[in-house]
């Protein structure tokens, strides 16, 4: 059951529906790139970075322009690895859902 708590929504248990789709995306991205036998240069860029993505869903409240900056590294690092593309787009749908980071 999802309920209101001022502008955010949240689960049942208090989670936030997009922490939840975010760890979500993340874990998917991860197992897609574990079990991808190619090789290229960036892996260890996108895992490093995954894994700050976890770590930041796991905490709960993401900043914005930390959560756009891993993305692009890992958007980075993967290139055009065509077997990924499902996959690492699902974080970038996860990591829109909190929005744009604020103007400068």
């Amino acid at each position: 059951m999802l309920k209101s708590v001022g502008q955010e929504r949240v689960t049942g248990s208090g989670e936030d529906p997009r922490v939840v789709e975010l760890h979500t995306a993340v874990s998917r991205l991860r197992r897609a790139l574990a079990g991808h036998p190619g090789r290229f240069p960036d892996r260890a860029v996108a895992e490093d970075e995954l894994a700050a993505l976890d770590a930041m869903a796991r905490g709960g409240a993401p900043e914005i322009p930390r959560l756009r900056r891993s993305l692009l590294l890992i958007a980075g690092a993967i290139g055009s690895v065509s077997a990924l593309a499902a996959a690492l787009r699902d974080v970038r749908v996860a990591v829109d859902l909190f929005g744009e980071p604020p103007q400068r």
